[in-house]
């Protein structure tokens, strides 16, 4: 396993200021974090959900999650306002590097017919979002365990401006995108 900043350093920086011709070395992107989402919005018919899904994330991610409200009431989705509809992990520093270190490599090869990730994920702002529709690819959770499956969705923000630089830190950094 190479370390992120080594890679960071030896790998990405000179590649990204050959390409993007950067005059300062502190302008090229970064991943700055990881944040990993799952939607309840089932928990009012389900209650078991809300706790399925905070195991899962302190499993996956080694924090307990933080709790998504509701901010107003919608009387045709049967929501109040407070209650609770999603959970959310922010990850940094070092449990931001192993955990997509183990994405790469360990846990985006067990998807189900995987063939690369799609270059649509990205939201013109450098940032990437992966969607995961089932929690049982990370290999932290036990399959025999599970009662209820549930999807997730990965943003990995960068300090990148466009898509363009974010596409070829997350390329250099071994992210597996199909190819066009």
């Amino acid at each position: 396993m190479k370390n992120y900043n080594d890679l960071y350093k030896e790998v990405i920086v000179p590649n990204m200021q050959e390409k993007f011709a950067y005059s300062n070395v502190m302008e090229i992107p970064k991943i700055t974090k990881v944040v990993i989402n799952i939607g309840v919005g089932q928990s009012q018919v389900n209650p078991k959900i809300l706790q399925v899904a905070e195991n899962t994330l302190i499993t996956i991610s080694g924090q307990k999650p933080k709790y998504c409200l509701s901010k107003k009431a919608i009387s045709g989705f049967k929501l109040r306002q407070g209650q609770k509809v999603g959970l959310a992990v922010t990850l940094r520093g070092k449990k931001m590097q192993d955990f997509i270190y183990r994405l790469i490599h360990i846990d985006l090869p067990r998807i189900r017919d995987f063939r690369g990730l799609d270059t649509k994920g990205f939201d013109r702002h450098g940032n990437y979002n992966i969607g995961i529709k089932e929690q049982i690819v990370f290999p932290e959770i036990k399959y025999d365990e599970v009662e209820l499956t549930h999807g997730m969705e990965i943003t990995i923000v960068t300090t990148a401006t466009n898509d363009d630089q974010a596409n070829e830190l997350l390329t250099l950094m071994g992210f597996p995108f199909k190819k066009n």
